[in-house]
C-alpha cells in the first residue's frame, strides 16, 4: 500500500492553498486528511475545492444540498468505496 504523507499548513506557500487546507482542517470537511494530501499538487486541490465549492458551498444549482448527498454516499456505496 502506497503511503502519502501528509502536507502540514505550514509547508505550504500558495496563500489560496494554504487558506482551503487551514479551513478544511477547522471544519473537517472537505476531510482535512484528503486535502493535505492533494496540497502535494496545488492544482488538483484548486480543482477539487473550487468544483465543491461550486456545487456544494454556493448553494449552486437546482438539487438540494442533502440529494446532493445522498446521491454522493449512494455513487461511494455502489462502487464499494471503503472510506
Amino acid at each position: 500500500m502506497a503511503r502519502i504523507s501528509y502536507v502540514t499548513p505550514e509547508a505550504v506557500t500558495d496563500p489560496q492553498i494554504r487558506c482551503w487546507l487551514d479551513d478544511a482542517i477547522a471544519a473537517g470537511r472537505p476531510g482535512p486528511e484528503n486535502q493535505a494530501i492533494r496540497a502535494h499538487q496545488p492544482d488538483v486541490m484548486r480543482s477539487f475545492t473550487l468544483t465543491r465549492e461550486m456545487l456544494f458551498d454556493n448553494g449552486a444549482g437546482v438539487v438540494e444540498h442533502d440529494l446532493k448527498e445522498m446521491l454522493r454516499a449512494y455513487i461511494a456505496f455502489t462502487i464499494e468505496c471503503g472510506y
